[in-house]
């Protein structure tokens, strides 16, 4: 039986290729202790194959829903001189807004994390009038060949945008059609497009807004996204639900994540703390 939850997480958990063997990832596995440490009660609909034993690292955070699947959704990067190329090795089932238990209904902060377009963002969107709805898009611009590799596929979907309060992707989701930001910013109420240790850029109202990040020594750049996107939301209610000092917040705290690697790469309790004084002290 599920409980009641602050914050709902919907989109396909990843077993990454590595070598000696699998691991997990997908922005549900990095956002949802990130959620917990803000003290956030967590629920996660996914989809992924039947006795994944991946999934029991989500529960350490959440409570989890899953629809069962063949296959859970399996990438690899596969590195050469030219860089990266990404691969889709399985997928997983899609999931349907008939999959959030009705007691997760009346969850006041959604998250949609879609990796491989998984979900209809507009069904989601409007199926949570009262929530406040993030949307983190990388999942939506990716297409594959029959092989597997992963392509750019540029998406905009203004009904959708309208539904959703919260839209966040990175520079290089979209550096072969950056004129996509344009578009996007005219659509959605708040857009944040990322870009690394340079922080990055928060529109809202025809206005922009530079933010930073921390000067850190990297060590893991992998889920750095998805802590940014997750303390963003997780914090608006510390921060009297203001974005852009919600955003501010989210910049600092996603730097301390590529200090570390894997789902320790959240922040800490402390780390918010901290950084929440700091934001307070500007």
């Amino acid at each position: 039986m599920t409980t009641a939850i602050d914050v709902l997480l919907i989109g396909h958990m990843t077993a990454d290729l590595v070598p000696g063997g699998r691991m997990l990832g997908g922005t549900v596995a990095y956002a949802a202790p990130t959620f917990a440490a803000f003290g956030h009660r967590v629920g996660i609909v996914t989809s992924a194959a039947a006795n994944e034993p991946l999934l029991d690292q989500l529960r350490l955070y959440s409570e989890l829903i899953v629809r069962p699947s063949e296959q859970s959704l399996t990438y690899e990067n596969v590195y050469s001189e030219g860089g990266r190329q990404q691969y889709v090795r399985a997928t997983a089932s899609p999931i349907a807004l008939s999959d959030v238990p009705d007691e997760w209904m009346s969850a006041p902060y959604v998250h949609l994390g879609p990796l491989a377009g998984e979900i209809d963002p507009l069904e989601m969107a409007l199926g949570f009038p009262a929530a406040t709805i993030m949307l983190t898009m990388q999942g939506l611009m990716r297409r594959w060949e029959a092989g597997g590799l992963v392509k750019f596929r540029s998406w905009l979907d203004e009904d959708a945008l309208k539904q959703i309060d919260i839209v966040i992707y990175s520079e290089e989701d979209v550096h072969q059609f950056p004129q996509l930001t344009n578009e996007m910013r005219g659509v959605c109420q708040h857009l944040v497009v990322t870009n690394g240790r340079n922080g990055g850029t928060y529109y809202h109202c025809g206005e922009s807004m530079r933010y930073d990040s921390l000067a850190v020594e990297p060590h893991d750049l992998t889920g750095a996204g998805d802590v940014f996107a997750a303390a963003l939301l997780g914090s608006l209610p510390a921060v009297g639900g203001d974005v852009a000092n919600a955003v501010r917040l989210a910049g600092k705290l996603a730097a301390y994540s590529v200090t570390r690697a894997g789902l320790n790469s959240a922040p800490t309790a402390e780390e918010i703390a901290l950084e929440l004084r700091n934001l307070n002290e500007d």
